[in-house]
């Protein structure tokens, strides 16, 4: 119930704001058109102006580019001296969003169809239950709902781990398994079980090593240092997971003083801590090299480990292989109706203008208390980021060229966009996929994990950058 409110939220508030926008603003009349059939990049509204109606912040950063962005108001510098001001679409409209929703799904066959068949050999070969027996003694207290020595934990330990390396692509297909192994246990196939709950929440904080996109996309936008951002962004997510696994154990009354679990959480904090300073030592070049061989080796050790498991034990390893592949192709065509019904309501909720009156009107009231309003700049990256990552991508992107790569504004974007992963989209995939209708509190769960990565974020911009 809580995920169908919030999606009739999103569609009721984006069309209200767009209708009261049409009517008293003369710039929005095709608000409408750009909700439906417009695209990301549409430009509306143009006009040439001279230098002194510029803004002074927009005619400043003018003097050394040739185009800069605010929201969706752009401003280009012509050859003779004139100025081009137009609103540029940020996301595509209903229509196109459909198409994206199954392009997404459409990409996502291939790479759900290689890791459910490796995943399939695994099973058969006893891998992810021995997997499971090594992870059992921790996640039989943090899932207390779940058998020892449950598939689920070795799923999860898969998971986690291709998150924690920036393997986003393993980490969908490690995912949906994990949820559909614990949809088997699930005592009411329609409402989310506790575990099922505990584990989407620390799924959905996003604990990732190294932020490598961000890193890239600093470097590309000729920021000084790319990779200053590293161990802000590494606290965060940290912290981020660590309060989604506070909140939801007091939820569920779980105990996270019993020694087990201190000395898990200990332990894994103190090998994350000895790879930061390691991290911290390298340049950009070796921390993307060290990224970039230790993620994909891990990757392909995994295979290794699984093809000769399953030749020991003497199974058709082509066989089941293709076996899994045939599923995770079925998996992938499932959520696209998940998929499609969440991207269009955030589509509709960014394209009608809806997250700038809320940028606009939070600036006025931290200005009205007295508080440094830097932060306020990059908060369209935090606000976009629960929703689509893609649209946060843009959003931080936006920010570093409109305020610079190593402005305050610029900085915490880049923080931000690395300290959490998208909850909406992790919710109608994950839930979508084993036909859970009832989410209960995880949603309210996942927001308050990322609210807590974002405010972290803001706190450790302050301090490294401030």
């Amino acid at each position: 119930m809580a995920l169908s409110r919030i999606w009739s939220a999103f569609i009721i508030v984006a069309i209200f704001v767009a209708g009261i926008k049409c009517i008293i603003s003369s710039d929005s009349k095709m608000i409408f058109n750009k909700m439906v059939v417009g695209k990301s990049g549409d430009t509306s509204n143009t006009r040439s102006i001279d230098s002194i109606s510029l803004p002074s912040a927009v005619a400043k950063i003018l003097a050394t580019n040739k185009e800069t962005k605010i929201g969706e108001i752009k401003y280009a510098k012509g050859a003779d001296g004139k100025f081009t001001v137009y609103k540029e679409q940020n996301a595509n409209g209903i229509l196109n969003t459909c198409r994206d929703a199954v392009d997404i799904c459409i990409g996502l066959i291939g790479i759900m169809a290689l890791f459910m068949g490796f995943m399939s050999i695994a099973e058969k070969a006893g891998g992810i239950n021995l997997l499971s027996r090594i992870i059992g003694p921790f996640f039989t207290k943090v899932f207390p709902d779940v058998p020892k020595g449950h598939p689920a934990f070795g799923h999860m330990m898969l998971n986690f781990s291709a998150n924690l390396l920036g393997l986003d692509n393993a980490a969908t297909p490690f995912g949906i398994k994990t949820m559909e192994s614990l949809q088997e246990i699930n005592p009411d196939k329609t409402t989310a079980s506790n575990a099922q709950i505990m584990f989407l929440c620390l799924h959905a904080s996003g604990l990732s090593l190294i932020p490598v996109s961000v890193i890239a996309v600093r470097a590309a936008n000729k920021a000084a240092v790319p990779t200053d951002i590293f161990l802000p962004c590494m606290i965060a997510t940290f912290m981020a997971t660590m309060a989604a696994l506070f909140i939801v154990s007091f939820k569920q009354k779980i105990n996270l003083l019993q020694p087990v679990i201190l000395a898990w959480v200990g332990g894994l904090s103190a090998i994350i801590a000895c790879l930061v300073w390691y991290l911290t030592t390298l340049n950009r070049e070796g921390m993307e090299q060290f990224s970039g061989i230790f993620s994909n080796a891990f990757l392909l050790i995994i295979f290794l480990l699984i093809v000769l498991g399953g030749l020991y034990k003497k199974i058709n390893v082509f066989d089941s292989f293709i076996e899994g592949a045939k599923n995770g192709f079925e998996t992938a065509i499932k959520i696209i109706p998940f998929l499609v019904g969440m991207l269009v309501a955030i589509s509709m909720l960014r394209n009608s203008g809806v997250f700038d009156v809320v940028i606009d009107e939070m600036k006025n009231v931290f200005a009205l208390m007295g508080f440094d309003t830097r932060f306020v700049d990059a908060l369209p990256t935090a606000l976009v980021r629960p929703l689509s990552g893609a649209g946060a991508r843009g959003m931080m992107v936006d920010t570093m060229r409109t305020f610079g790569p190593d402005s305050f504004a610029g900085t915490l974007s880049c923080i931000m966009q690395g300290s959490s992963d998208t909850t909406f989209y992790v919710v109608a995939v994950y839930f979508g996929v084993v036909n859970i209708k009832n989410t209960r509190y995880s949603i309210g769960a996942m927001l308050l994990a990322d609210l807590v990565g974002i405010i972290t974020s803001i706190i450790l911009c302050y301090l490294f950058f401030g």
